[in-house]
Order: structure tokens, then sequence, then C-alpha cells
């Protein structure tokens, strides 16, 4: 009888493939597993200051690198089968690691030509359409050869069918374990000590690594290879000296910390920290004491309501920021603000305010989750202001009927609760419909006093403008700020608390609630972020008309 054939493989025989080349393949499941999560996490990292980062932008990343990868296992699949050496995979990997390289450098100018591109034709779903195109442009090369991975090295590694089942376990065992650490890494080390692009270039050079250790082993490293990889990792060093608003000539600070981009300008008139390029101020220094024409100046109706000019207040931040609303308040009401806790969860913010924005000494500050703090906290206050929302990014722990509940608990007699909804639409169903429909449920005596923006030629774009929602335990928020409006002596104020009682608007329960199991803040959001984005943009269209390409880069730029 014939003696059975053996099925052979890249390098002969199955049978003599030694141990060292089969934890070589696992080795290299273990660094691909970590570097597809250290390119999600960056991904999102990249694209949040333009598109924020919501639970709908995370979804697309996340999406798309798992298309991404499963078109890459097919790839993987037909070329292990067609090629009988695995060399096409690591200079493939080599290619991809010269590309992650450079995405910091080529990335930050991609993410910004797209993002103001689109700007000029885009309205509908801007936000998914252009995070998805920057996803495609980007990440799309890397992460197919990051996929084509595991069944080229479960092809190589498989010495004979009797063993199959064991090496796909560990090939997976391994890609998997390297998938957590490239989940902690990243998370807790890399983006916030030394930066979202530096976190590109350790991986990088961890997955030029494998590929060298292939190349020096099989007698196939070139000096064309080492050329490519020192020019990759010279303009990959020099992206950490670009921030990601390379155009702003006046940033103080650019960074990033464990949940923010964070960046802060200063002009002539203010000192701004903002988490966010295309939109949004988070914080602002004014630097003569006065009114912010911000969503603060409207908030100061909260301590009128709460009986300020009669007697001390305790106050509660929830979004302490750089502590731009309780600053307002010492400079307006002085001792009368007898304390303050401001709680934030970004330990850099607050860093930031103490150098930047002169945070006062009296505040008391706790870094940690507002919601997690009033959980821990038995004190109660006359005063809690609620400015957790950052453009769509609406922490949904902080916008339910739970959630209310608990501060409700936490407010003395007469306490009032004042939030900034940041995202106010007079669209039914809106998300202000349902966070106002929430409050009301949870306050019976809530109002509502929105801010509307004004364009240029004074007419009123109620499209995406603030609001402030105003709660009280039992009294009349409306009918305590015209009790006490006219005690007001500074002048400013006084017209600002008149402009604020003329727009109260008492709140219904409509029925539209967010609860802890059952929210689609997210989506809420995005509707109205789309119908933002179309006002601002129709704006600039206007703006434009009549300009060539040179005068627009310079309008959208400056």
């Amino acid at each position: 009888m014939a003696e059975e054939a053996k099925p052979t493989g890249p390098t002969g025989s199955f049978s003599k493939l030694s141990a060292g080349k089969r934890w070589f393949f696992y080795l290299t499941g273990f660094f691909s597993g970590m570097s597809v999560m250290a390119l999600e996490l960056g991904a999102q990292r990249m694209l949040s200051p333009y598109f924020s980062s919501s639970q709908v932008i995370w979804t697309i990343v996340i999406a798309f690198i798992m298309v991404a990868m499963a078109i890459g296992n097919l790839i993987g699949g037909k070329l292990a089968d067609k090629y009988t050496s695995p060399t096409f995979l690591f200079i493939l990997l080599f290619a991809a690691a010269t590309w992650v390289m450079l995405i910091p450098f080529v990335g930050k100018a991609l993410i910004a030509a797209i993002a103001l591109g689109f700007a000029s034709f885009v309205t509908n779903g801007y936000l998914i359409i252009t995070s998805i195109v920057c996803c495609i442009v980007i990440y799309i090369f890397p992460l197919l050869v990051l996929g084509m991975i595991t069944p080229t090295i479960v092809k190589n590694a498989t010495r004979d069918l009797a063993e199959s089942g064991k090496i796909v376990g560990r090939v997976e065992a391994f890609n998997t374990i390297g998938s957590i650490i490239g989940t902690v890494i990243p998370t807790f080390v890399t983006i916030p000590f030394i930066g979202t692009s530096a976190t590109f270039i350790v991986f990088a050079s961890i997955l030029y690594a494998i590929a060298a250790f292939y190349f020096v082993s099989h007698s196939i490293l070139k000096i064309k290879h080492i050329v490519i990889a020192v020019i990759a990792l010279g303009v990959g060093i020099s992206s950490t000296f670009i921030g990601t608003a390379f155009w702003d000539t006046s940033v103080l600070y650019e960074g990033e910390s464990e949940y923010n981009y964070l960046r802060v300008e200063e002009n002539d008139s203010e000192i701004i920290l903002s988490t966010n390029v295309l939109f949004g101020v988070q914080s602002i220094k004014k630097k003569q004491k006065g009114l912010t024409n911000m969503y603060y100046d409207y908030a100061m109706a909260a301590p009128i309501m709460s009986g300020v000019l009669d007697r001390p207040l305790s106050m509660c931040i929830l979004g302490l920021g750089t502590g731009t609303f309780p600053s307002q308040c010492y400079d307006f009401f002085g001792d009368q603000i007898a304390e303050v806790d401001g709680v934030e969860i970004d330990g850099k913010i607050v860093q930031l305010s103490r150098k930047y924005f002169s945070l006062p000494e009296q505040i008391n500050v706790f870094v940690e989750d507002g919601r997690a703090f009033l959980n821990t906290t038995s004190k109660k206050y006359d005063i809690i202001m609620v400015d957790a929302y950052r453009d769509i990014t609406i922490p949904y722990q902080m916008s339910s009927v739970e959630f209310f509940t608990l501060v409700k608990d936490h407010l003395n007699p007469n306490g009032t609760m004042v939030l900034n909804l940041n995202m106010y639409s007079t669209d039914k169903a809106s998300i202000g419909d349902y966070i106002a429909s929430t409050v009301a449920h949870v306050f019976p005596q809530t109002y509502l006093a929105p801010l509307s923006d004004i364009d240029e030629s004074g007419n009123v774009v109620d499209v995406g403008s603030n609001c402030e929602l105003y709660a009280m335990n039992g009294a009349n928020p409306l009918e305590k700020l015209s009790e006490h409006v006219d005690d007001i002596e500074d002048v400013s104020l006084w017209n600002m608390m008149k402009r604020v009682e003329d727009r109260l608007t008492k709140v219904e329960d409509k029925g539209y609630l967010l609860t802890d199991d059952k929210s689609k803040i997210d989506l809420l959001g995005m509707d109205v972020m789309d119908q933002t984005i179309a006002a601002y943009l129709t704006y600039y269209r206007k703006r434009m008309e009549g300009m060539n390409l040179i005068e627009m880069i310079q309008f959208i730029l400056g």
C-alpha cells in the first residue's frame, strides 16, 4: 500500500515546522490584536474633535473596523491558499505599519480637509457621512491587512489537520489577549500621557518590529525597508509637534486627557476652553469682569430664584469645566455664595482651570462623575447646576428620570436646578422635548428659557440653540425670579434677568421620558446636530458666495 501523502506548507512539510516558528505566528496574532484595538481607540480620538465622542461616532468606528476586519479575513484566507509562503503577509504588514506611522501627520490634514470640504455640500447626515468617509480614507488599508493575519498564520502554523483545532484556538486566544492589552494600554497609558499621535507611533513600531523579525529570519531585509521605516518614523515623530487645530495661531495649550481632546485659546477679551475643533465653547473666562454673552448669563437666574439676594447660598456644579459659572456668581454676588462644590470628571480640565482660568480657590473640586458624586454625598444644596452636556455628547446617565430624581433629593426647600441644554429644537419629540419632559416629570415646577441664535441680519435662528431649564422643589421659578429681579443693582445683570423673565415658559410632562433602561439620547442629539450644522452651513455658504478657492480657505480657517 502506498504511503499516504502528507500535506505540505509554506516551508515544506508541516511536520517539520519548528515550535519557534509557531510561537512567532502566535505572537504575530497577539500583536495584531493589540494594534487593531489601538487603531480603534486612536481613530475615535482623532475623529472626536471634529465629530464629537458620542455613542454614534463610537458605533461608526466599531462597525467600520469590524467590516474592514471581516473583509481582511476573506482576502487573507484566499491569499493564504494561493501562496505557499507567508512572506506576502509580512510585506503587507510592513506597508501597513508605514501607513499607521504616517496617520498622525497625514490623518490630521485629511480629517480637516474632509470635514471642511464636505461642509460645502453635505447637509443631511453630515456627521455620519463625513466620519465614515474619514474612516475609509484613513484606516481601511491597515485594518484590511490586520484582518488578513489570522487566516494566514492559522494556515502556516498548522502542521497537520489533526491539530488544526488546537492551533486555531491558540491563535484566537493570543489575538484576544492582545486585543485586551491593546485596549488597556492606549486608554490608561499612551493616550493620556503621550497623546494619540504618539500612540500610533508606538503601535506602528510594534508592527515594524514583527515585519523586521520575519525579514531578517528569512534574509529578505533590504536597505529600502530601513530607509522607508526611518523616514516614516521621522514624519510620525514630527506630527507630535503639530496640533489638531494646526491652523490656529491663538492656541495656548492643546493636548489630551483620558476623556477629551482639549484646547485653550486666547484673544484680546477672553480665554476659551474647547473640546471640539469645529464647534462649541465648553468654558470661558472674560478678562474684564461681567457677563459672558453665553448661556452662563441665563443660568445666573438660578441663584436669584433661590434667594441669593437675601441670604448666602450653597451650590453644586455638575460639570465644573474651568469654573465659569461659579466664578461669575462670585463676581456678582460675592459672599452671598457661601459654598461651592464643583464636580468635574476630567482631572486634566481641573489642572487647566487653575493654570489658565484662575479657578477660585474656595471651590471644593471633586474629580469624578456627577451622578456618582450625588450617589455618595448626603449634602443638600440651594442650587445644582447640570452643565455636563457637550455638543452631541450627552451622558445618558445624567439625562434620565432616575438622575433628575437624585438631583431633586439633593436640593434644599426652594432650591433650584438649572440645566444647560445645548441642543434645543422647536421640533416635536426632539431632544429638547425629551429632556424637558423628563425634568418636568420629576419637577412639576419646570420652566424653559431659550437663548436663540441671532444671525448678522438680526434674524432669530431657532435651530440648534441653547436653552436653560429651571426646576424647583415646589416653588414657581418665574414667580421667584419676578419677586427678586428688581432688587438687582448691576444694570447688565438686571437687563439679562429681565430677558430671562420674558422668555420663561412652563414645561409640561408630555410623556417623552428618558430612563436609565431606555434612552435614545445619542440619536436625538444627532438629529438636532444635523439641523444645527445645516443652519451654520447655510450661513457660511451665503458668506462665501463669489469667493475664489484661496479666499474660501482663508475664510474657513480664519
